[in-house]
């Protein structure tokens, strides 16, 4: 059974998405959720299905405890899932092409540092986009750079607000991001 650990800093609805596809399988499952944020709801989101929650602060991130704690664990995937801190190098180099993310545009555009969400969305109205989507790729030391994984395609309308294009992307998110990481676990065998 592979083992996932999914890094949230909100709601946690990709999160909890990955977690429901996994119950039951028998191929890899969501053993433990790790947050900086208190009052992410996707704390209650993960014990509500049973999975164990890590807090920690932003300087806990960067020390090597968090890493040990992983290392207890042994994860085969590590899944950002609207994790808006940059992931430290210490774990990078203890888990290549273990670590994966998924993005709300068609990256390498609307990428970056500050780049997250409604700030994503925003963008992609104001410059006119005729598409966007989501993009899940390897997380290396640089937000946004690491190797593509899937990409998937979305029209943007002329209408279409921030707010309309953001739910587009959490169609997309939740009908192909948990396929995506079983296909990687998968691969890993």
């Amino acid at each position: 059974m592979k083992k996932i650990v999914v890094f949230a800093s909100g709601s946690g609805t990709n999160a909890e998405n990955i977690i429901k596809y996994f119950k039951g399988s028998a191929i890899g499952e969501v053993v433990g959720v790790y947050t900086n944020n208190a009052n992410a709801g996707v704390i209650d989101r993960a014990k509500n299905n049973a999975v164990p929650v890590t807090i920690f602060t932003k300087l806990e991130l960067y020390e090597s405890e968090l890493l040990q704690n992983i290392n207890a664990i042994q994860p085969d995937l590590i899944v950002l899932a609207g994790f808006l801190l940059k992931f430290p190098d210490a774990i990078i180099t203890a888990y290549p092409d273990k670590i994966i993310n998924i993005h709300p545009a068609l990256l390498p555009k609307y990428g970056g540092k500050g780049m997250y969400g409604m700030h994503v969305h925003k963008a992609v109205v104001e410059n006119k986009e005729k598409e966007t989507g989501i993009t899940i790729h390897y997380v290396n030391e640089n937000y946004d750079e690491g190797a593509t994984i899937f990409q998937k395609q979305v029209t943007v309308l002329g209408t279409d607000t921030p707010e309309v294009v953001a739910e587009k992307i959490h169609e997309l998110e939740q009908k192909y991001f948990p396929g995506v990481v079983e296909d990687l676990l998968k691969s890993k065998s």
